[in-house]
């Protein structure tokens, strides 16, 4: 028979699988020696077998009353006993704590007849009848599925009809009345009456506790937190114990350190006569845990010590819940609390030097997700702010600026030395020169996945996505917001945390920690801007600051040198470059050098595509050749000594061309008036034509351009060749690699290396100097994936696009279908993530894996890395660990975020070895 009831002496904290969260620490508790009412946990598996089969599984109940009656001995009362009855709580617990899941219902037990039994037992009447007016409601709310609103009406009418200003100050008789009242309410609206068999309510509780398993707002939340919707929950049964016996009694919440800062010491909140949730519901003004050391010094004695022994023995922040009953301390839960991202560095730095974990254990403590949100510039929430409107939060930070409703406007008000933000119903390729000179993005439409929060995200950029509140009108230059009216030239400010959008310019607070990991911790520590002055009456930041700044500083380092994974930075100018090394980039794994023709530089790479002959492209390629030198001699001076990849062209063709419509258009017009059409025009109209593709993304681009378009990545590999010999010349230390794109056969990457390796080998003969130059390519089809062993042969490296493979792997164009397919799929549990933000390891890291593992068997000394936006991406990084990767390059903001990952990733991967 499979065991599907524990008691709390039968199980213990690595039992949560099985008896999720509550029920594990419970018997820990328990096994502790700890004052837990008795109690026991139906399983997981229970709760499984009743999801699939619709009922419970018969051997449960038979072990329900086992449980039950081994209960009732150990208490010496009885379920529903008339004269003293047994009374129980009911609790979900699954592994993982979930908002989503029911409510507790407390009290379960009492009925008419046993009512009267708690009073006499008791020796208060009010206090048994206050106790099943929280039953009924509670049951009603939650097993009946009564609206929880009637029972508060009702409340809120009691209170007024006898005057009183609490639920405290209700009288018996007021109470007695509530319960006929409340016991109406559950027959108007079920039809039946309020079920007065004691084992009918516990059977009917465990099987709601089931049920909400599977409520909306469970899964949805699952499905923000990424929850396997499978695991099901556990049902916990405990003994009751009563905070609401009058002065003596009391519940509360108490945590071993300040989850919101991380400081030692107690911190919580109790209650007087209270029972269940009546602390966190707000219904009466909470004590502290000082004025409970005056009002019950034993109890609050003893509930120290309980938290030292549970501290020291989860060696973490413990949650606790508890309840004191005339006097007596009842311990009713403990889980490890959740803390604020500046308490998660500063409690596990603490922990370290209390010895009670190591910084391999301090370091699996905290996340990149929690070091990004110690660096986000923060919009100053003290000052006055006049909300516009709030909407998707895609990029994190601050930003407040001019608003600018094109690439255009924006990068002429940057220049001017303006702060600009860019307002966009939705941006393409074609507004990256616009989101480079802004400080943040704002659009009216797209989600978290969009093209905006994409790109900001890898640069670093405030974005706020899909506002559709804001009508934006790109050609009369305003946004409309009801009655509001923002036009172009005013300022807005954008909260890329929050969301939220703003009229006018909010003060920008900078964050210490981004201050710390660009200057160092000596030049964070020394000073700040005028306000930590105040704080601590001295120069320097104040003493709470400066503790978070040594933690970050200590865990960082660690993970550096626990690491095994590169962390390298994708940049396209010496500026990005700069601020990457800053943050601990220890190269460039991608420059787009597509990047580098914005502007006034598009015209010559025009001119290269669609030159007639061999004559006009080479004097067009001749204009582009010192810049591009110049370039990539920035990059490589910025990045002196290590190294820096530079992929050739893979822009879609199209970008670099003319628009089709708008090129037409223009012929047309000129065809119908008085002047004859531009022969220029005419000839750039009929090579757009003979050019235009129907799925530029999956056409002449990357490879394909360059093996099409003679000597267009001939005039890139002897630009950056030639940057290399002059830094050489100069006494520097190149490290220069070419990255051939969108590889899919090995004969196309054998052409591009044979004409890169006779450019380097003559331009290195000339200067009379030696220049080692690795050629790879990137892998971001599946068919390079899968043919890896091959292509290995002509690559001394290979870098994952993994944005390019997820798209064609999938059959995804991201753009098209971020803006509708993906928000139906994330509602409907499809993904849980985008897999443009997290690698799908089951598909597209599968081919990473078979690329990495077969690219390695051709060429044991093959360089593996990845370098498309998932390699900033704190989960991928994991997995790029796992597979064996070299290194990882991503934004440089997300570098420190990489960094501490790689470290963790490390941590974790030792474990798992020695486990095994």
């Amino acid at each position: 028979m499979v065991q599907y009831v524990y008691d709390f002496s039968q199980g213990d904290m690595d039992m949560k699988d099985l008896l999720g969260g509550k029920g594990a620490n419970l018997a820990e508790m328990t096994r502790l020696g700890l004052p837990v009412p008795p109690g026991f946990t139906i399983t997981t598996e229970a709760c499984r077998e009743y999801l699939s089969l619709g009922t419970e599984p018969g051997e449960l109940r038979v072990q329900v009353t086992m449980a039950l009656r081994h209960l009732e001995d150990a208490v010496g009362r009885q379920l529903g006993d008339r004269h003293d009855p047994l009374l129980v709580s009911v609790r979900s617990g699954a592994k993982f704590s979930m908002p989503g899941m029911m409510e507790t219902v407390l009290n379960v037990g009492l009925n008419d007849a046993s009512v009267k039994g708690l009073a006499e037992e008791s020796g208060d009447e009010r206090f048994a009848w206050d106790s099943y007016r929280r039953l009924i409601q509670m049951f009603g709310a939650t097993v009946l599925d009564v609206p929880a609103a009637e029972f508060a009406t009702a409340l809120d009418d009691a209170k007024k009809a006898a005057r009183r200003a609490t639920d405290v100050d209700l009288t018996t008789d007021d109470l007695r009345t509530l319960v006929a009242t409340y016991k109406s309410i559950v027959l108007e609206r079920t039809g039946a009456e309020f079920p007065q068999h004691p084992r009918e309510q516990l059977d009917l509780a465990i099987r709601a506790v089931f049920d909400s398993w599977n409520t909306d707002r469970a899964r949805l939340y699952r499905r923000r937190e990424r929850i396997p919707q499978d695991l099901g929950t556990a049902v916990n049964v405990v003994t009751m114990v009563f905070g609401n016996l009058g002065d003596t009694s009391g519940t509360g919440v108490a945590f071993t350190r300040d989850p919101a800062t991380g400081k030692p010491g107690a911190y919580g909140d109790y209650l007087p006569n209270a029972q269940g949730e009546d602390v966190v519901s707000g219904i009466r003004n909470t004590l502290s845990l000082d004025d409970l050391k005056h009002l019950d010094p034993l109890s609050h004695k003893q509930l120290m010590k309980a938290m030292r022994r549970l501290e020291t023995h989860y060696r973490d922040l413990c949650d606790i819940e508890f309840t004191v009953e005339r006097g007596h301390l009842w311990m009713l839960q403990t889980r490890v609390g959740k803390r604020t991202a500046g308490a998660a560095f500063r409690i596990a730095s603490h922990l370290v030097d209390e010895r009670l974990i190591t910084e391999d254990e301090a370091l699996e403590r905290v996340t990149g997700a929690q070091l990004a949100h110690l660096m986000f510039p923060q919009l100053d929430r003290s000052s006055e702010r006049t909300l516009l409107t709030r909407a998707m939060a895609a990029s994190p930070g601050a930003a407040v600026g001019t608003v600018a409703f094109d690439s255009a406007e924006a990068q002429a008000a940057a220049a001017r030395g303006e702060d600009v933000v860019l307002v966009r119903r939705e941006t393409n390729p074609d507004d990256l020169g616009g989101m480079i000179a802004a400080v943040g993005v704002l659009t009216a439409r797209g989600g978290k996945t969009s093209h905006a929060a994409v790109v900001a995200r890898g640069m670093g950029k405030t974005c706020v996505v899909g506002a559709e509140a804001l009508e934006v009108d790109p050609v009369a230059r305003t946004i409309t917001c009801g009655d509001v009216v923002v036009h172009e030239g005013d300022s807005l400010s954008i909260d890329g945390t929050t969301g939220e959008v703003f009229l006018g310019r909010v003060p920008v607070v900078p964050s210490a920690a981004q201050r710390y990991i660009e200057e160092g911790l000596d030049a964070a520590l020394g000073g700040d801007d005028g306000r930590a002055e105040e704080q601590s009456g001295e120069q320097g930041v104040d003493d709470d600051t400066a503790d978070l700044l040594r933690a970050v500083d200590r865990l960082l380092r660690h993970a550096d040198a626990r690491r095994r994974l590169r962390v390298e930075a994708n940049a396209d100018t010496p500026d990005d470059a700069a601020r990457a090394r800053s943050l601990g980039a220890e190269g460039i794994g991608l420059c787009r050098t597509e990047h580098m023709f914005l502007g006034e530089r598009r015209a010559l790479i025009e001119r290269v595509i669609l030159a007639d002959g061999p004559d006009e492209r080479s004097a067009s390629m001749d204009e582009l050749v010192p810049l591009q030198r110049e370039d990539f001699r920035g990059l490589l001076d910025v990045m002196d000594g290590l190294p820096v990849t530079i992929r050739l062209l893979d822009p879609p063709l199209h970008e670099f061309l003319p628009d089709l419509t708008e090129l037409s258009v223009k012929v047309a017009l000129a065809d119908v008036g008085d002047d004859e059409p531009d022969p220029a025009d005419l000839k750039r109209l009929a090579a757009v034509e003979r050019l235009h593709e129907t799925n530029p993304m999956l056409g002449l681009r990357g490879v394909r351009l360059g093996l099409l378009v003679p000597g267009l990545f001939a005039l890139q590999v002897r630009a950056a060749t030639e940057a290399a010999i002059a830094q050489l010349q100069d006494g520097k230390d190149p490290h220069l690699e070419i990255m051939v794109p969108l590889v899919g056969s090995v004969q196309e990457l054998h052409l591009v290396r044979d004409e890169a390796e006779r450019i380097v080998a003559d331009l290195t003969a000339a200067a009379g100097v030696t220049l080692d130059v690795p050629i790879g390519t990137m892998i971001e089809l599946p068919r390079a994936a899968l043919t890896a062993h091959r292509i290995a042969e002509a690559a001394d490296f290979f870098s994952f696009g993994t944005n390019d493979l997820t798209q064609t792997t999938w059959g995804f164009s991201r753009d098209d279908v971020e803006r509708s397919l993906f928000i139906k799929y994330l509602e409907n549990g499809v993904f849980t993530i985008s897999p443009f933000e997290t690698i799908d390891a089951d598909g597209v890291g599968r081919l990473v894996r078979i690329g990495a593992e077969e690219g390695r068997r051709t060429k044991p000394s093959l360089g593996l890395g990845v370098c498309g936006e998932h390699g900033g991406d704190p989960e991928s990084i994991h997995f790029f660990h796992e597979v064996g990767l070299d290194y990882v390059s991503c934004s440089p903001f997300r570098v420190p975020i990489a960094r501490l990952e790689a470290g963790r990733a490390a941590v974790s991967s030792d474990g798992a070895s020695a486990t095994a």
